[in-house]
């Protein structure tokens, strides 16, 4: 059995804010328990670079669960609703996934209590998070208290540790961070509504995000955009 000792279970969507997580998580000494969501998500092109970037940063495991969101809808990711093209608005958008993240993090609070670890990684962040509840600092406390009262080792004192590195970046900031650690940012997706020709579509929120965060950042953005916002 594979000794979990400083194991941490690290959500990993293939977006760039994961991957840099994933890649903070390596820089601390974890070894990485990857685990990403297949939800039937309309950008289900993301779990392939998941897989690319569990092999690169050299993941002891890579764990792709199903669990088909679909079924639920309430989201322009996982139902038939057209992904917004008009640029980043005020308010919760159409893409945000009901209670996404409480899900994702418990299913890695699960994979970790039953491995022996006790420490988390999510990619969220709380500056360019386009108005996502489940992306802010109050989320991450609570559900780390959360954890501490509902499973066995947390109970027994043995609590656990959501480590969110990308709370208080920029999406420059982050930009700058995978060059600082030398991760390939063109291993990573963003786009929630990919073309045909396997292309970012360049005009989604994740897209216009992604391409400020290079722009401002001055580092040359290797991604694929039909076309520029």
């Amino acid at each position: 059995m594979t000794n979990t000792k400083n194991m941490a279970v690290v959500l990993l969507s293939g977006g760039l804010d994961s991957m840099v997580a994933a890649a903070s998580a390596r820089e601390a000494g974890f070894g990485l328990l990857a685990l990403s969501v297949d939800y039937n998500q309309r950008h289900r092109v993301e779990l392939d670079a998941a897989a690319r970037i569990a092999q690169s940063l050299g993941a002891v495991r890579h764990v792709v669960l199903p669990l088909d969101l679909s079924a639920f809808g309430g989201s322009a990711l996982t139902a038939d609703i057209d992904v917004p093209k008009d640029g980043v608005g005020p308010g919760i958008p159409i893409t945000y996934v009901p209670a996404r993240n409480t899900i994702f993090l418990s299913l890695a609070l699960g994979w970790a209590e039953a491995m022996g670890g006790h420490d988390l990684f999510i990619g969220v962040n709380a500056l360019d998070y386009s108005g996502y509840p489940d992306c802010r600092p109050e989320f991450i406390a609570s559900f780390e208290a959360m954890a501490a009262l509902a499973t066995r080792d947390g109970v027994e004192g043995r609590g656990f540790t959501v480590h969110a590195p990308l709370q208080h970046m920029t999406k420059a900031d982050i930009v700058r961070e995978a060059a600082r650690l030398g991760l390939d940012a063109g291993l990573s997706w963003s786009c929630y509504d990919p073309t045909p020709q396997g292309e970012h579509c360049g005009l989604c929120d994740s897209c216009r995000l992604r391409q400020r965060g290079f722009d401002e950042a001055g580092i040359a953005d290797p991604t694929r955009y039909a076309t520029r916002a």
